[in-house]
Order: structure tokens, then sequence, then C-alpha cells
């Protein structure tokens, strides 16, 4: 079970927050979206309209627990890792082309998307949509490539191993963090509508609709200030201290509010559960820029 060290609400003035990490290499760098502190940033002019298309009465899911078919696992790996052929069996256009270091022996995810996470120690993330093992390597649907020192984008339309183009594993919530006691970085969850368009850093629409009250990818949603954590403790604090901070971020369609986590056998499943007494009107829609088409 994991275990969550007492962590103070506010650091000494004079202590200097290290950058969240992942196989020994900065998460980005500093200027980065993903590490973006929006907790004062202005309010989208549809905020409101698109926390109502997820659901002002649903609640937040944490799609993550002690149960291992649940949760998005991920690999590290040393940067001198060996690289295998990758063979794209859907979006081969839009992705990365291989090899990628991704060992055979790499965590799949549970479930339909298959989705396949290695973190180099070269500084660079390696992800895959639909994987299977092939041969000596893999096939998958498809599949992107981030190097964790720039914060380039995919190129304007295309996807990742995500519906909006962006990287899964940076919005993740990982037993790590939850250890340190704090999460500097947006996390990623799915809503069940999205309009047919994307706001940077996400760089691809999977939308249903053209409505402009529908949030499109890559909309950043914010808990807000005012709300309550006094009731909370564990992991869920951290998670909530992290939402009014950084946000979390329209990253796929799926079920409303649904935030995405590690798979890891030693999630606190009772203490997580609080997460699922968050309303969805304790949440406002911050402006990140324009909706691109």
């Amino acid at each position: 079970m994991l275990v969550v060290a007492a962590c103070s609400s506010a650091a000494p003035s004079s202590a200097v927050t290290p950058p969240p990490t992942i196989a020994g290499c900065a998460l980005f760098p500093s200027d980065n979206p993903w590490r973006q502190d929006i907790s004062h940033t202005a309010l989208s002019p549809y905020s409101a309209a698109w926390v109502r298309s997820v659901g002002t009465a649903g609640h937040l899911h944490p799609d993550f627990g002690s149960d291992p078919s649940y949760g998005i696992p991920y690999t590290l790996v040393p940067g001198a890792q060996a690289k295998v052929p990758i063979r794209f069996t859907a979006y081969g256009s839009q992705s990365d082309p291989g090899p990628y270091p991704v060992p055979l022996t790499a965590r799949v995810e549970a479930g339909s998307d298959r989705h396949v996470l290695v973190a180099s120690g070269n500084c660079h993330l390696y992800e895959l949509y639909g994987a299977y093992r092939s041969g000596s390597g893999w096939a998958a649907a498809s599949g992107a490539v981030f190097d964790l020192h720039t914060d380039r984008l995919r190129p304007e339309g295309w996807t990742s191993a995500d519906a909006a183009g962006l990287p899964i594993l940076p919005g993740l919530v990982r037993p790590d963090e939850i250890r340190a006691g704090h999460i500097d970085h947006a996390l990623r969850f799915t809503v069940s509508r999205t309009q047919k368009g994307f706001i940077h850093p996400a760089t691809h629409q999977a939308g249903s609709t053209t409505s402009t009250l529908v949030p499109p990818m890559g909309a950043r949603f914010r808990l807000r200030a005012s709300y309550n954590l006094t009731r909370f403790h564990g992991a869920a604090l951290i998670v909530l201290k992290c939402l009014k901070k950084y946000g979390m971020i329209v990253a796929d369609n799926g079920s409303n509010w649904f935030i995405s986590g590690a798979t890891y056998r030693g999630w606190n499943d009772t203490d997580l559960d609080q997460l699922k007494s968050v309303p969805g009107s304790a949440f406002e829609v911050v402006n990140t820029g324009p909706v691109r088409h």
C-alpha cells in the first residue's frame, strides 16, 4: 500500500522545488505548458459552457487504483536501450518512424487502448497506441517520440499515442510523485464529447461536433481556488492541490472527469476514492489560447 508522508501546504520561502523528472530527466523545460502554473490564469469565455458540457453534477474519478487492470503502465529504460522495429497499422503517416527503444517486456495497458509508454535515460519519451508484440519488435496503430529537452509540439493536425496529439506519460498521477508529496505538472483527463478543434499544446482533434459549447482537445480545467480541501488527505489531497495550481488537460474522448494515473498495485483505493466526492461544479476552464481547426 502506498504510504504518503505528511507535507505542509507551503514550502519555506527559501526552498526551491526541484523540477518534475522521469527516467532521471527533467519533465520538459520549465516554460513547457505541462509545467505552467495556471492558478492565476484568466478564465476562458467558454468556461461555464464547457464545465456544463462535461457535467456539473458529475464527479472526479481516478481511472487507476490497486487493480492492475486499471491505469496506464510505463516502463523506464536506460539511454543505451537497444531499439527495435515498429510497424504502424493505422496512423503511420502521423507517427514518428521507428525503431524505438521499447523492450519486448514493456508493460502494455489493459483494455482496448493498449498503450505502451517508455521513458528513456536519453531524455525522450516513446509512446505507442494499440500496441502488440510482433516478431522482434512491435506493431502499433500509432506512435510518437517526445524530446524532453524541448517544447516542440507535434506537427499541426497530427495525433500521437493519444487523441489530442499530446504525450501521455507527463499527465499521469505517479506513485513516486505522491510519495514526494507534490505533483508539479498538469494531469490528463477524458471527457465524453469534444468539439472538432484543439488548443495548444494539443495538435489533433477527435471531436463529434462543431458546437463551441463543448470543450476541444487541449482545454485546461482548473479546480477553483475557493474549493475547500480541509477534509482531504493523502494522495487525494496532493492531486487536488495539483489541480488548483496546474490543472488538467482534455486529452482523449472517454468517461467524463476520469483522471489518468499509473498502474500500481500499491495505490490506496480508499484514499483515492476521496476524489469521487469532488463535483464537476468545482471546476472552471482557463484561457490558454485559441481553438484551432
